[in-house]
């Protein structure tokens, strides 16, 4: 059986502005891609943390059947939210000190990774890490359109 592996970035043009995300799955068996796909996306006013978040979302969201799958992500905010903090926003009814930030999307994945055995992982953006690197260059396609 393939491993699953999601490598995803958000990317922001001004916080807030126009950003993307964008999103390499593939399909590994041992040392060989068995398959990949590209996802990426974007909006016209939105914030980093925002694009971090979808991109993880939709890879989630794209498969069509529960799935074992690593989620790779640069964003420390989307693995520490949704490996640690998310149990005492959900104890407390998605309520935290200060106001919870981004509480539709959290909820999403909150959703979209219970259909799923999760295995989340954070490596160093913009590092020379390869998959990390496409995940970004995607990001940033999917925000070209909104960029004026």
């Amino acid at each position: 059986m393939a491993e699953l592996i999601a490598y995803t970035d958000g990317a922001c043009s001004g916080n807030p502005g126009p950003g993307g995300w964008g999103v390499l799955l593939r399909a590994m068996e041992g040392a060989r891609i068995v398959k990949e796909r590209e996802l990426s996306g974007g909006a016209a006013e939105t914030t980093n943390n925002r694009m971090e978040l979808l991109a993880a979302i939709n890879a989630l969201e794209t498969l069509e059947r529960a799935s074992a799958i690593t989620v790779v992500t640069d964003s420390a905010y989307v693995k520490d939210g949704i490996t640690k903090w998310i149990h005492g926003w959900k104890r407390n009814g998605w309520k935290k000190k200060g106001g919870l930030k981004n509480v539709d999307l959290w909820q999403r994945l909150d959703a979209a990774q219970a259909r799923h055995d999760v295995r989340w992982e954070w490596v160093k953006g913009h590092a020379g890490h390869p998959e990390n690197e496409r995940a970004d260059e995607l990001a940033r396609a999917g925000m070209a359109p909104f960029k004026v």
